[in-house]
């Protein structure tokens, strides 16, 4: 049974305080995230935007330089562009000087090599910037009203929306090991008429598995996904895969967009039937048509003109 479309005199849902906007590489999914945000920044909400993809185009998209800290980049709006090497390093420095209170001395070269590898290993990067993500996400509600994330493509999207609720068993086993091993010290300890020491380690791994529990919790509770296709038969299998893998996962999802659709008899017979099966596939969730634009809409006020086709967004 196909789902109505829905009532165009029906004021609009309340925004989501967290949106993931994804996609496939290529779909414009880094400009549709800018414009949502500057949509809600106009709208009077404090709104921070944030590209987790290592190929940063944020700054590209809003036509400025972007870092590590949110800068303001309109009235209500901020952006950031997390340095994901940084954050590794910030890990490793951390890891490393909490192992040098826990462990004994004789063991640190062996702790120092290990953390050399792991650092060099592909999912550091991803895992620390998931790290940065949670930081931003706890904002939300205190410092920002919205949190929209210009997620990476859809794999590496999965990958981290996945990623609180996989690590946060690894992270409790990590705990239950170091605690056994406490124990025994504390029992080596009285043997020996010495005294228990604080366990940083074991601390900072209760901190994270409690975060990690907690992220998960509020990606399925206020946390969207968006979708960005284009009218093409490839573009359209992938999209359709990430809408079953996110649906399954319990994550909830808004209208798919259809960005960069030419004008009417540009696209050739190909497009149109691209667009009619994308508009089939996806109608129980509703389609977002969005035109192809003539001039590339970099900075807020070209951004801007994008918003009408996103769909309005509620006044505070």
């Amino acid at each position: 049974m196909t789902t109505p479309p829905p009532d165009p005199s029906a004021p609009p849902p309340p925004a989501a305080p967290i949106t993931f906007v994804g996609g496939k590489g290529g779909v414009g999914k880094t400009t549709l995230a800018a414009a949502h945000a500057l949509a809600l920044a106009d709208a009077g909400r404090c709104v921070l935007v944030l590209s987790t993809d290592p190929a940063h185009s944020l700054g590209d998209a809003l036509d400025r330089p972007l870092s590590d800290e949110p800068a303001p980049v309109a009235p209500g709006l901020w952006a950031a562009e997390p340095d994901a090497d940084a954050a590794v390093r910030r890990r490793i420095a951390r890891v490393a000087e909490d192992a040098r209170r826990a462990v004994p001395r004789e063991v640190m070269p062996a702790v120092h090599r290990h953390l050399e590898q792991a650092g060099a290993s592909p999912g550091m990067a991803e895992s620390a910037l998931a790290d940065l993500l949670v930081d931003r996400m706890e904002e939300v509600g205190r410092r920002w009203d919205h949190l929209v994330v210009d997620s990476a493509p859809t794999g590496h999207l999965l990958r981290l929306l996945h990623l609180p609720t996989l690590l946060t068993p690894w992270v409790a086993g990590l705990t239950r090991q170091r605690e056994r091993a406490r124990r025994a010290e504390a029992l080596a300890d009285v043997v020996g008429g010495g005294h228990e020491a604080d366990d940083p380690l074991l601390e900072r791994l209760h901190a994270r598995r409690h975060r990690l529990e907690r992220a998960a919790a509020r990606l399925r509770e206020d946390a969207v996904v968006t979708l960005v296709t284009l009218p093409r038969r490839m573009v359209l299998a992938e999209t359709e895969r990430a809408v079953d893998r996110l649906s399954e996962a319990g994550f909830r999802l808004t209208p798919v967009i259809v960005n960069q659709i030419p004008p009417d008899g540009a696209a050739g017979p190909d497009g149109a039937e691209a667009l009619a099966l994308t508009q089939e596939r996806f109608a129980h969730l509703g389609v977002v048509r969005v035109p192809l634009q003539d001039t590339e809409p970099t900075g807020p006020r070209r951004l801007r003109r994008l918003v009408p086709f996103l769909g309005a967004v509620p006044a505070r």
